[in-house]
């Protein structure tokens, strides 16, 4: 309505100039080269109109004669350029369709049409990847390195192919190269961490790990877990390199970052053994057993002392039974330290509140130790060992991700190359197992519900007296 009104008032404007000239014809008279003119004001406007459209229209034509060879040549490329790209869109639905000869012969058909080769290469070495020509894909992704806009998107194809061939040390200078062409980028942080684990590279990990973290890639309880793994395998390197020093700091390190990290305070604690800090190897085991108690530790809390005799061990012992002896862990690993002490009441009494808690095989194995030590009883014996034959499995580092069981803990599972997925707990079952009843034993020093009520320290002197 607007632009109709518009229109309108442009036409009233010109009808009332041409009515006001009209009545006011005047009189124009031109002399030129003895050519005489007379004429009226109106007729000269339209003169002088019509001349400067027949100009406007010859020059247009003009320039449309010199511009036509350029205008030609214009459209002829925009065509070849449509085509060209519509030969890259169909080779990259071939891609994506996994028709390898399509692909192909789209990458050539886009390659002859346009002039724009860091498309041309990308379609190319993705169409001789769905052919399996692994050599050609390199050559095009190498040439894509070649040139800035593309080279880390050929750099990214080389790692990706190094990756699918097994080829570790290739991937990771890749990897590195990556990086330091795009240090934000998170999949190029993550497949470095990744590639540095997998090549126990323990000392670059860790900075890796603390970009990763910053990046938001791992977060939390997990990049703490992470970081006391890495600090851990560090510890152990340094120390079988002789470096017990940087061992201890990593170690040290690691300890303070997870208190209730059996591994890393099983290692500090035996760095300090060698390095002669008892006092403060038996602080850190004690700390740590109180929140996880472990076989790793025990083994540790023995070798605080190792030539000491077996009864003063036991009783060394008592104080890890104050802090924590409640567990089934905690209860074997105290058991066993009671039998090597002939204290066999007080063994059995850990054992059977362990049976009766969480009946592990390992659990059933010291009682048929303990029967034979005590009794002499083989066919009691016996009756415990086909019992750990049928019994839950004993806990193990457990990968969280493919259910490996490992006896050590390491860093990264052996089995399926997880990170720091390694947790101690009893495997799983496909069923649960019935829990068998304890067998009869000819006698007992004394009753196993007295011994369960008196303390341990107490019920330790009374069987020695």
């Amino acid at each position: 309505m607007t632009r109709t009104l518009l229109f309108l008032a442009k036409v009233a404007v010109v009808v009332a100039v041409a009515i006001w000239i009209a009545e006011r014809p005047g009189h124009v008279t031109l002399e030129w080269f003895g050519w005489r003119v007379d004429t009226t004001v109106g007729v000269l406007i339209v003169a002088v109109l019509a001349t400067a459209a027949a100009a406007a229209a010859a020059w247009r034509l003009w320039r449309a004669t010199l511009s036509s060879p350029r205008s030609y040549l214009r459209r002829r490329a925009a065509a070849r350029r449509e085509r060209g790209y519509r030969a890259l869109t169909h080779g990259m639905v071939a891609v994506a369709a996994g028709d390898a000869e399509e692909a192909k012969r789209q990458a050539r058909r886009a390659g002859a049409l346009l002039d724009e080769p860091p498309l041309t290469l990308l379609l190319s070495a993705q169409a001789a990847q769905l052919d399996g020509d692994e050599d050609a894909a390199r050559r095009y992704f190498g040439a894509m390195m070649e040139r800035d806009e593309t080279s880390f998107l050929g750099l990214r194809g080389l790692l990706m192919q190094a990756l699918r061939r097994g080829d570790d040390a290739a991937a990771l200078e890749l990897a590195e190269r990556a990086r330091a062409e795009r240090p934000e980028t998170p999949w190029v942080v993550q497949t470095l961490l990744d590639l540095q684990v997998k090549r126990r590279a323990w000392t670059e990990a860790l900075p890796t790990l603390a970009e990763a973290s910053r990046l938001g890639l791992v977060e939390g309880e997990t990049a703490r877990r992470q970081r006391a793994a890495l600090l851990v395998e560090e510890a152990r390197r340094l120390g079988s390199g002789g470096d017990r020093e940087g061992a201890l700091a990593k170690a040290r390190e690691a300890h303070k970052l997870d208190p209730a990290f059996v591994p890393a305070a099983a290692e500090f604690a035996a760095l300090l053994i060698s390095a002669g800090k008892i006092r403060k190897a038996t602080r850190t085991i004690e700390s740590t057993w109180t929140r996880s108690p472990h076989p790793a530790l025990a083994r540790a809390y023995a070798a605080l002392a190792p030539g000491e005799p077996p009864i003063e061990r036991a009783r060394r012992f008592d104080r890890l039974a104050s802090l924590n002896g409640t567990t089934p862990e905690a209860r074997i690993a105290l058991a066993e330290t009671a039998i090597k002490a002939r204290l066999f009441g007080e063994a059995r009494r850990h054992l059977e509140a362990a049976i009766a808690e969480r009946p592990f095989a390992r659990a059933y194995r010291l009682m048929a130790e303990l029967e034979e030590a005590d009794q002499g009883d083989s066919e009691a014996a016996t009756q415990w060992l086909r019992r750990a034959a049928e019994a839950p499995a004993d806990p193990a580092w457990i990968c969280g991700r493919c259910g490996a069981a490992r006896g050590q803990f390491h860093a990264r599972c052996e089995a399926c190359g997880a990170f720091a997925t390694l947790v101690w707990r009893e495997p799983e079952r496909s069923e649960p197992l019935a829990v068998p009843s304890a067998p009869e034993r000819p006698r007992l020093e004394e009753p196993a519900a007295a011994a369960a009520a008196a303390p341990d320290s107490v019920v330790a002197a009374r069987l020695v007296t």
